[in-house]
């Protein structure tokens, strides 16, 4: 590929590179991971206190803040030529004051399809195709040897305690549980809908989910489910699998198998 060179992030706008990029910041931890796992390392300067792998590696970065709170002033410090971010992780404000300085390319992700072209994507912007290339097809194949629950399985994924809050439609989180027979009951409220007692005891779920992030569920919360859903079974499961939507999701269908097998 040769430079300059104009490209079109999944939210539609375009941005040029004057040549390949050396000083990325990142603004989703799910993408800083993949970064690394390009082998960008010695390139990205920059990310924010939520991008927490590779663990022995992001130490090493500046922060930037958080994902929806950015230091615009540190950022200009670390003079980025290219700032890689998404649209439902970060603030519609601090992304368009980037975007007066900065190439920023953005994500949009809603689907495996998405994310795989995410990746492609990132290999182009900052050269490293074939790392990429691998990596779409590692976790294309992957996903295509997934079985997934038959029949489906009425399922609420919850992310968030008092209040309840629980995964409802046209996020990845949806698409990831609807994909492999995890049929989600409140697929037809908004995107995170924020869910009562009484509104989880008429979906009567036959199986609850409770993710490790946002909110940290641990197995001491299973009473108060359990106690409004008797016969429904109850697990915490990794939320990074089911919703980081980089290089991450190499081991998501070996863990989402695992998933299915012990509830079914």
């Amino acid at each position: 590929m040769r430079f300059p060179y104009t490209f079109t992030d999944q939210m539609g706008h375009q941005i040029t590179l004057p040549h390949l990029p050396q000083h990325i910041v990142s603004l989703v931890p799910s993408q800083t991971e993949l970064l690394f796992d390009l082998g960008l390392e010695d390139r990205i300067v920059g990310l924010t206190k939520f991008c927490i792998h590779p663990k022995d590696k992001v130490k090493q970065k500046s922060i930037i803040g958080g994902t929806k709170n950015f230091k615009l002033e540190v950022i200009d410090e670390l003079k980025p030529d290219l700032i890689i971010g998404n649209k439902e992780e970060n603030y519609e404000k601090g992304i368009a004051a980037l975007q007066e300085k900065y190439p920023v390319w953005m994500s949009d992700i809603y689907t495996l399809e998405d994310s795989l072209e995410m990746i492609s994507q990132i290999g182009k912007l900052t050269g490293t195709e074939v790392k990429a290339q691998k990596l779409v097809q590692g976790i294309a194949l992957g996903f295509e040897k997934l079985r997934p629950a038959q029949p489906a399985i009425p399922t609420a994924y919850f992310i968030w305690r008092k209040p309840y809050m629980a995964v409802g439609s046209d996020n990845f989180i949806d698409h990831m549980l609807q994909r492999y027979g995890l049929s989600n009951i409140f697929a037809d409220q908004p995107r995170y809908p924020e869910i009562s007692p009484e509104q989880l005891q008429a979906a009567n779920p036959q199986l609850i989910l409770l993710s490790s992030e946002p909110y940290p569920f641990q197995e001491k919360h299973f009473a108060e489910f359990r106690e409004l859903c008797p016969q429904a079974k109850i697990k915490v499961v990794d939320g990074e699998i089911f919703s980081w939507y980089g290089s991450r999701l190499l081991k998501a269908p070996e863990y989402l198998q695992g998933v299915i097998a012990e509830v079914k």
